[in-house]
């Protein structure tokens, strides 16, 4: 308990009762002592008062000059912290015979000074039952604004496409792969807006407003082939492609453009459509699910489609460039290159160059010549020059498509494999049966053998069929493409080989406009018509 002093009457005259602290209490506050006689009008001599103070280890009585007229209540003392936040009040105790204070007139001191707010009356009860006097008591204190957040947003891919090499196993870095593209699949979570947290306003013990700090909302910007949620919240791509973040929008696209594919760039493995403004460097490759456009030029390098390949100034395959498209492949040039399309191919000249198409391809144009390598396609090759003055070994293939050929052949032995195992289970099978009706008991570990080869037997007839009927559909296309036909529109030079279907010749002497069938099981030479 901390010290107190009283005012006390000793030969009617105002005497002050100094009490000492215990139980580890604070001392009596000479400061605080000197004010309240002072506003008492109370005479005193400072030097008896302070002597005593120093020496306090009971209660002391210290006689001053003023005559003790009338009793006087309790003395509260409230101070209100510079942040309004808090109120402290201490209790001084009533002149001896004085009256203590009531809670209302308690109360009263609080709202006097304007405080009316934080006051825990559970709190204040149990002061004034104890009346601790001289001691610090918080009466009421302030609620403090609960602080929100600025809005955020997360996003799920990366804003910051720095150009990064794949780290290979062995140290070295692969400057192939450079990771700059953000692929997205249609429905992917591109990015969340975690709102503002505006906060909640606070009320000092004076009972005014205080304002959480200012916070800054935000909005999800985003371009075409985004979707967002109705809480807009979430935004998410519609389509297979790219993600791109640009002045604090997202941008999803199906179409992938770059001005090279080089050191800057690296590979290219794309869902959407590429396109390449410049030119595609030597040992790159592009892949898109949709089409490749390159405006420039294609050195040795491999460039794959699901859809069409279009090269406007040409290909340079350097003997290791590769073009491989599911729709159509058009070149200016095909130079030391391999095409695969299973559409159409078109240029205007091809140089000793593996080129095979799906339906036809057309070499016209200025030059409009094939001289070199192996020209393929399934219906048509149609061509102003055939072959080279040098004598470049050149075959053009006409007819059944090479693929159609290879899986006819994959069929043919993949039949021819799966007869062999029918054949090989079907007798342990049939054995089974009769000793199974003979009543012939066999082991647990035999019944789940005899299980195991039937269920094989059962999946292997069912690809038997499967194949078969394949078969037939690839033999099919094979008999009806054998009416392919090669059409010169300018000259087809000698030691050039032409192939239609299973049959072939080779050109003895120079021909001009002409073309090439094959009738009565052999090649020959007929006008255009």
């Amino acid at each position: 308990m901390n010290g107190y002093f009283q005012i006390v009457s000793r030969n009617n005259m105002c005497t002050v009762k100094l009490v000492p602290p215990t139980d580890g209490g604070e001392a009596i506050q000479r400061e605080e002592l000197f004010e309240y006689l002072s506003i008492k009008n109370i005479l005193f001599d400072s030097k008896l008062i302070v002597d005593a103070l120093s020496s306090l280890s009971s209660t002391v009585f210290v006689p001053t000059s003023t005559e003790f007229k009338f009793s006087e209540g309790e003395f509260a003392r409230v101070f209100v912290s510079p942040d309004n936040m808090k109120a402290t009040v201490r209790l001084i105790p009533e002149y001896e015979g004085g009256s203590q204070m009531t809670k209302d007139e308690f109360m009263r001191e609080f709202s006097s000074r304007g405080i009316i707010f934080g006051f825990d009356q559970g709190e204040i009860d149990d002061f004034l039952e104890k009346r601790p006097y001289c001691t610090d008591f918080v009466a009421a204190v302030g609620k403090p604004p609960v602080h929100g957040h600025d809005a955020e947003i997360e996003y799920f891919f990366n804003t910051d496409p720095r150009v990064k090499p794949t780290l290979l196993e062995d140290g070295s870095v692969d400057f192939f792969h450079l990771n700059t593209i953000n692929h997205c699949q249609a429905g992917d979570l591109l990015a969340r807006l975690h709102p503002a947290d505006f906060g909640e306003a606070g009320m000092n013990v004076k009972g005014e407003k205080i304002r959480p700090r200012d916070v800054k909302p935000a909005t999800l910007k985003y371009g075409h082939n985004i979707s967002i949620n109705e809480e807009k919240t979430e935004i998410r791509s519609e389509v297979n492609g790219h993600v791109t973040y640009a002045d604090g929008k997202v941008f999803v696209s199906n179409v992938l453009e770059v001005a090279n594919v080089d050191n800057s760039v690296g590979n290219i493995d794309y869902d959407g459509s590429v396109t390449v403004t410049g030119n595609v460097c030597e040992n790159f490759s592009v892949k898109a699910k949709g089409s490749v456009e390159v405006r420039g030029v294609v050195e040795g390098a491999y460039i794959e489609a699901g859809e069409n390949i279009i090269i406007a100034r040409g290909m340079n395959g350097m003997h290791k460039g590769v073009l491989k498209a599911d729709g159509n492949v058009i070149s200016k040039f095909i130079e030391n290159a391999k095409v695969t399309a299973r559409g159409y191919v078109e240029s205007e000249s091809i140089l000793h160059s593996e080129v095979i198409a799906g339906t036809e391809i057309k070499v016209t144009g200025k030059k409009g010549f094939i001289a070199g390598g192996r020209t393929c396609a399934t219906s048509v090759i149609e061509v102003k020059n055939l072959g080279s003055s040098m004598g470049a070994d050149t075959v053009v293939e006409v007819g059944m498509d090479t693929t159609v050929k290879h899986e006819i052949q994959r069929l043919q032995k993949e039949i021819a494999d799966l007869n062999k195992s029918i054949a090989q289970v079907q007798p342990v099978l049939e054995g089974a049966r009769v000793k199974l009706q003979s009543g012939i008991k066999m082991s647990t570990e035999q019944l789940l053998q005899i299980q195991r080869l039937a269920k094989l037997n059962k999946e292997q007839n069912e690809r038997l069929e499967h194949c078969t009927n394949e078969l037939e559909k690839y033999q099919v296309t094979g008999d009806s493409a054998t009416q392919g036909q090669v059409i010169v529109t300018g000259e087809v030079y000698p030691g050039t080989k032409i192939c239609i279907g299973d049959v072939s010749m080779v050109v003895k002497s120079g021909m001009k406009y002409c073309r090439f069938i094959k009738e009565a099981g052999d090649v020959k030479m007929a006008a255009i018509y």
